[in-house]
């Protein structure tokens, strides 16, 4: 694949923010790809705070999703309560992380490439975790149960420490396997395939599942509104953040760039998956054809 850019992450990090760039840099930031760095908020000791709208933002997520998870524990009969609470608790935690990694909070880079093994380490889980949310509402296991909840967490362990050892082992060179190299494009296949590829693998595979226990199951139309909305709104997340984020920066001169739209599309986003769910486990659905659990 060396003549191919799959597995480059140099364009990447020169016109986006994206929490991956803080192992592949030098200085364990977001600087120093060539592309329009954020200003920030000067601080004392040269210290600056990168990404002031990011870190709010991240604030409002993690309320949010904490109003979200007390709101689920009130829904008793609802399908899937403990695992999409489960969810939600990942996502707060991707949230608490995203402040220092996309946020650029003032932190020694060896404190900044922890807390960026964690949040990769975190995206990859929980959105597997998500997927098995969409696997949950088939009733194959009962939902809830310590099997259900226990295979939730051990898989997606499974997938945090693996790829948390990869961001950590590129960040810190504990082998030198995965060593950032500006002259190869910064090419890592393994962050590539584990933070890029997987988890839209798992959203689109969580839509599909999603899509056929609504549609052919429940026989309703209106839940895919809210599971449709979802997805375009986390759609238009990343395409701030990939593809629009270098032009807001050099028209805002530093001050902001895509990496503040797409936390608040993603918050969104994550908003409407739980109104979808919650449409789907507490409606009164007119049909008898229906998994065991829904009302």
């Amino acid at each position: 694949m060396g003549s191919t850019n799959f597995g480059n992450f140099d364009a990447f990090c020169r016109d986006s923010t994206l929490p991956v760039c803080n192992v592949l840099s030098t200085n364990h930031d977001q600087r120093g790809f060539g592309g329009c760095d954020l200003q920030g908020i000067p601080l004392s000791g040269g210290r600056y705070l990168g990404n002031l709208g990011s870190i709010l933002l991240c604030g409002v997520a993690i309320v949010v999703s904490a109003l979200l998870l007390l709101r689920s524990e009130r829904k008793k009969a609802a399908v899937g309560r403990r695992e999409m609470q489960l969810f939600l608790l990942g996502y707060i935690i991707m949230e608490i992380c995203e402040i220092f990694t996309v946020g650029e909070f003032p932190l020694s880079g060896t404190v900044r490439v922890a807390f960026t093994g964690i949040h990769i380490g975190m995206i990859i889980a929980n959105t597997w975790i998500l997927l098995l949310n969409a696997v949950v509402g088939y009733q194959i296991l009962d939902d809830g149960t310590p099997l259900s909840i226990g295979l939730m967490l051990i898989s997606g362990a499974v997938l945090f420490v693996g790829t948390g050892y990869i961001t950590l082992d590129t960040g810190y060179h504990w082998t030198n396997e995965f060593t950032p190299d500006p002259n190869n494009h910064y090419r890592n296949i393994a962050l590539y395939v584990l933070y890029q590829l997987a988890p839209l693998i798992f959203l689109v595979a969580f839509y599909v599942l999603e899509a056929v226990l609504v549609l052919r199951i429940l026989g309703e139309v209106r839940p895919m509104i809210y599971l449709t909305g979802a997805a375009l709104l986390f759609a238009i997340g990343q395409i701030f953040n990939y593809v629009i984020s270098p032009y807001i920066c050099n028209g805002t001169s530093g001050k902001i760039d895509g990496a503040l739209f797409e936390t608040l599309f993603t918050l969104l986003s994550v908003v409407m998956i739980w109104v979808f769910w919650s449409s789907i486990t507490e409606d009164d659905w007119p049909i008898a054809s229906q998994p065991t659990g829904y009302p």
